[in-house]
This record gives C-alpha cells, structure tokens and sequence, in this order.
C-alpha cells in the first residue's frame, strides 16, 4: 500500500530539518512507524529482541550507522533514550533522530526529561480531514488568529456517513477492512492491550475480566467527567469483590501512558476573571471505534439512540461518540497549530464548553459539539457567556454539527460541519 500522507507529517517536515531528535508518541497502531519511515536511512525496531540486544551491547550503534535513524518502540530499551540525548548534545544539527513510542516510560525508570534536545510529538488516529471524506473549508490555525474569517462550504456527509467513521476507525491498519474483519481487530486490540501491552510496560493484570469491565464503564463514560467512582460502580454493579481503588488507579494509570486513554484535561485559564472551574478531565479513549466496540452497540441501534452511559443527564451515546470523534480531529489539528485543547465546565453546571483550543498567544477557540444539522439560540449561549468574560481574547465561536453548509450566525458564531473543520 502506498503511503498516505498525515496531518503530522507537515509538522515533521517544519521542524525536524532544524531539530536533532524528534519523538512520535502515541498508541499502538496509529501510524508512528510509516510516518516515521518516510524520513528514515536506518530503522532500529526495537520490538525485535535482536536489535535489543545489539543496543544493549553497544549503545554507540545509534550513532555509528547512517542517520537519520528511526528507533521504533523506544521505551523497550529506555536506555536508547539517554544515548540520543547524548548523541544531540554532542551534535545539535537537524535531522539526526526519531523515537516512536507507544508507551511513556515505566514507573521508577529514570531517564533524564530531554528538554532541549529531544521534542515530542503526540500522534492520534486519523482526523476526519485525514480520512478524505470531504475537503475542509474552516481552518483552525486560521481561526485561532481572531481574525474572523469567512465561513463557508457545503458538506455531503451526513449523518450515517459520520456513524459509519466513528464505527469505522482511525486505525489506518483497521478502517479500510470490511466490516466484521474490523471488529474482530478492533476486539484483538482491546485483548492484546490486557494480555500483551500492559505485561510488556511491567503491569501485573491478576484479574484480566475486572480490568476489561472497566475498560468498558470508562467507554460508556465517553464525553463525560464522570468520576472515577461512578466508573468503577459502573464496572462493578453487582458485584460484592470489587477491585480495590489503588488497583483501579494504577490501571488506569498505565491505560494512560500507553496511550489508551486519552482523556481532555480542563482549561484552567491564568490571568482572568474565571472562577470556580471544574478540574476534572473530560473521559474519551484513543479511538471512538474502540469506545463504541466496548459497550457493544451497532450501526442501527445508535441510530435509534440506544446504548447506555455513565453519569451522563443528557444526549445519546451516538452524540458521545460524535463528540469523541469530533475532539479526536480537533486535537490534531490543534496540534499542528501548536495549540492545546481542554473542555471548560463550571462548579455550578451552569455553564459547559465541549472543547477549548488555546495558542502560544493565550487567544482561544471554543467549541461546542452538537449531534444536529441545526443550531438555535439555546445551542450558543454557553459560547457567548465565554465570550461576555474574555472578550478579545476569544478568538472565535464555534458550534460543530452534522449539517449540511458551514456560514457565520448574525451573533457571530461560525458553524461548522465536522466534516469541513480542517487544520
């Protein structure tokens, strides 16, 4: 298969000529490996015991073959880690090395940071713009400068077309296969994440069906900042032998740094008049496929509205899932704009923003996410409260539908078919 260029790859393009070391972290199977190799003389896989052993004897080998050399799965071999950085304090030219990883280093590894010699780059599954559905019209970069730029475009996605992306995947491996074959993959994935991913990352997983039943409370939780109690009550209705909560902490953070779990923290902006914000992060998986796979509704079911949640008062589990998908494209392209995402939600519940994307220059896009062709009044007073607060420093409203035309509402809000958002 010929290779098919990623949003990151821009980002790749711009700095590595002028950075040494550059790592590509995300989870197992969202392309780090491919992208990786376009830029690479020489790929060291780390996931074959071999060249392991090859590192562990001669730790110079990094430095001694033609470069610039890919080290794949890194954190196999920690050690490779402290060798770069001083490979690139040796020698600061561009273009030297690339670690992808699909795990953050183990609890009580020590290696030294890498600031200032190796950067990291978070790699997710495909963004909607990245799958070719449509040609994307509103850019987020553009966006976020405030300059209110026009809206405009016309999206042929519709609703059964998004339920099928969120069914479908961002696994590039994954999404092109035909539909049972997919879920059976997307099933190994979750199997292979307890029985190999997690021994291999030096987690002890005594009760594999506990864990998997946790999995899927937090995938019914998708879109939500349900705490971790309710999750856990979720997992384990019913039951008198709950796992403990040290037990379910440390599961969750090992999900985490194997990049399973990827939850939006919450924006807690400095220096402005905001006050008593929530602090708890906004629960969403690498993959709205895997969430959906988990709790186990189909296609037709979640176009009826079926399927259950965790802690959530209001929408359907396919709203949940669009959200998750729609955050998982924001994401990436917020990340090629140097941007960081949050979700913003008052103590009181009486105001909630599905997505804040803040750039280097403090300026801010909120977003809200709706499961809807329309967009009323009732849809955009949370952005414009926000708005009321920060005044210019808002650097656009946006609610992103299932509709059919991207344009600007008289109060100024730009909708936005998913479809249509691009980087």
């Amino acid at each position: 298969m010929s290779y098919r260029r990623r949003i990151v790859d821009d980002i790749l393009d711009e700095l590595f000529p002028d950075l040494a070391a550059i790592a590509l972290e995300g989870a197992k199977g969202v392309g780090k490996t491919a992208t990786a190799s376009q830029r690479a003389a020489t790929v060291i896989s780390l996931n074959l015991p071999a060249q392991r052993e090859t590192l562990a004897a001669d730790g110079d080998y990094i430095t001694q073959v033609p470069r610039p050399v890919l080290i794949d799965e890194w954190q196999l071999h920690p050690a490779v880690w402290e060798r770069v950085r001083m490979a690139v304090d040796d020698d600061r030219a561009g273009g030297q090395f690339l670690l992808a990883g699909s795990a953050g280093v183990a609890p009580g590894v020590r290696i030294h940071s890498g600031a200032g010699r190796i950067v990291s780059i978070a790699m997710r599954p495909m963004s909607l713009a990245e799958r070719g559905l449509a040609d994307p019209t509103v850019s987020l970069r553009e966006l976020l400068t405030g300059s209110r730029p026009a809206i405009g475009g016309r999206s042929h996605v519709d609703l059964g077309a998004y339920t099928d992306e969120i069914l479908g995947s961002g696994f590039p491996g994954i999404r092109d296969l035909p539909s049972r074959a997919r879920q059976v993959q997307l099933d190994s994935y979750v199997a292979r994440i307890v029985e190999k991913e997690l021994p291999e990352n030096g987690v002890s997983v005594r009760r594999p069906d506990a864990l998997r039943a946790w999995l899927a409370a937090y995938a019914a939780a998708t879109s939500t900042d349900a705490s971790y109690a309710n999750i856990l009550d979720a997992a384990t209705a019913g039951e008198p032998n709950k796992p403990s909560r040290p037990t379910v902490d440390a599961y969750r953070e090992h999900l985490t740094r194997i990049f399973v779990l990827d939850p939006i923290p919450a924006w807690i902006p400095v220096l402005n008049p905001l006050k008593r914000l929530t602090h708890s992060p906004r629960h969403h998986l690498v993959d709205p496929a895997l969430a959906a796979r988990l709790v186990g509704v189909g296609r037709t079911a979640l176009l009826e509205g079926k399927g259950d949640r965790v802690a959530a008062s209001t929408g359907t589990w396919l709203g949940a899932l669009f959200e998750s998908l729609a955050a998982q494209s924001v994401r990436i392209y917020a990340e090629a704009a140097f941007a960081r995402v949050g979700h913003l939600r008052t103590m009181a519940t009486d105001h909630e923003i599905d997505l804040i994307v803040e750039g280097d220059d403090r300026r801010v896009v909120a977003i809200e996410v709706k499961l809807s062709e329309t967009v009323s009044d009732k849809d955009v007073r949370h952005l414009n409260w926000l708005h009321a607060q920060l005044g210019d420093r808002l650097a656009d409203r946006v609610v992103i539908t299932t509709g059919d035309y991207a344009y600007r509402r008289p109060d100024g809000v730009a909708v936005v078919p998913l479809a249509l958002m691009g980087p």
